[in-house]
């Protein structure tokens, strides 16, 4: 007789995720589960899931009515809880005729700008009274942890009616001073655009929309600015300067330079992050860029032939306005012994420079 696998409780391997650190977890047929933790894949010691395991998942994540669309769904996101421990962001697809699941940590705490280690100036950043916020970086470089750091600063120091538009809801504000009405996509709303219409009905005084993914949720967004309120969101782009591009490119040709009026009127900051390893192998450190939108900024925005020198200007902008290149960021973070010398190196837009500076020698070009 075969003795029967025992099978892998899936409460059980999201505790030890979260006591281990981790910030994702992959689960996938024929694979053991896998851990992402400080950055690094991590295989665990368990046996490798069969279909029959990834099927119990799903059925445990999803709810009822989605259960029932399953035959019929290719991707799908949802949240998941875990009383007293943590929440989930969940991605469930199909890949090579099989589900598969990625499960993103959200402590139910929602964290503080200083514990992050974020730039100070991001304390005045979400106090603005009105304007365009951009939170961008790749997958997985913390923009939805900065944005609710950023929340959780406003919601301590000022009262103000919040709508947030997620997909899914990740971190849970409680009321402090602020009134926050948190909505789903699928669950409360049908879509961003849709939500972000209706939001401007519900006498909000700051918005959050999950991501800009489409021309008529940008537009709305601009719109919504222009109009007196404080909207957030975030972008997958690298830096200041291909933000700027990519809010322009949603547009045809015929309203490019409309929209950049409108985008250099409305837009306050940017703020483009990076994860890198600590030095001290405990976790991973943002590197930060933030463009503070200033005169001279502006005119970069609504120039096309002059985007190319926002780099320059936010250099020059760091001492009087707080904003910073991301070889400014990671200089200051090779200071504080955060980040080797090595890592600052490997991630500088710039790197010989940024050695340069590290040598103690001024460069004479573009001060990092």
């Amino acid at each position: 007789m075969f003795q029967e696998r025992a099978k892998i409780d899936l409460n059980e391997l999201l505790k030890k995720a979260f006591k281990v650190g981790a910030s994702d977890v992959h689960l996938r047929v024929k694979s053991p589960p896998i851990l992402r933790i400080s950055g690094n894949l991590v295989k665990t010691d368990l046996p490798s899931l069969e279909h029959s395991d990834i099927l119990n998942f799903i059925n445990q994540i999803l709810p009822l009515e989605k259960r029932r669309q399953l035959p019929y769904i290719k991707d799908i996101d949802v949240a998941y809880s875990l009383p007293g421990v943590c929440r989930f962001r969940v991605n469930i697809f199909r890949q090579r005729g099989t589900f598969a699941i990625v499960m993103r940590l959200i402590p139910y705490n929602v964290p503080e700008i200083d514990e992050l280690n974020l730039p100070a100036i991001l304390k005045e950043i979400a106090l603005y009274q009105r304007g365009l916020v951009l939170v961008t970086g790749t997958t997985g470089s913390g923009k939805s942890t900065t944005l609710a750091a950023m929340l959780n600063e406003l919601n301590r120091k000022d009262a103000r009616i919040v709508i947030t538009i997620e997909d899914p809801i990740e971190y849970l504000h409680k009321d402090i001073k602020s009134h926050f009405y948190q909505r789903e996509i699928g669950e409360d709303a049908e879509d961003f655009f849709t939500a972000l219409r209706a939001a401007l009905r519900e006498d909000p005084d700051v918005i959050l929309v999950g991501e800009m993914r489409d021309t008529e949720t940008v537009r709305t967004a601009l719109d919504a600015a222009e109009t007196g309120h404080m909207v957030y969101s975030t972008l997958h782009t690298l830096d200041a300067k291909e933000t700027v591009n990519r809010i322009i490119s949603f547009f045809p040709l015929y309203e490019q330079q409309a929209i950049r009026f409108q985008l250099a009127s409305v837009l306050r900051a940017t703020i483009s992050q990076r994860l890198l390893p600590r030095a001290d192998g405990r976790g991973r450190v943002p590197a930060v860029e933030i463009m503070i939108v200033t005169e001279a900024i502006k005119e970069r925005i609504l120039n096309p032939d002059l985007t190319d020198e926002i780099p320059e200007f936010i250099a020059k902008g760091k001492e009087i306005y707080g904003s910073q290149t991301f070889d400014q960021s990671l200089y200051d973070l090779w200071k504080k012994g955060l980040i080797t010398r090595e890592d600052a190196l490997k991630y500088a837009s710039r790197p010989d420079d940024l050695k340069l500076k590290m040598e103690g020698i001024f460069t004479g070009g573009e001060e990092i």
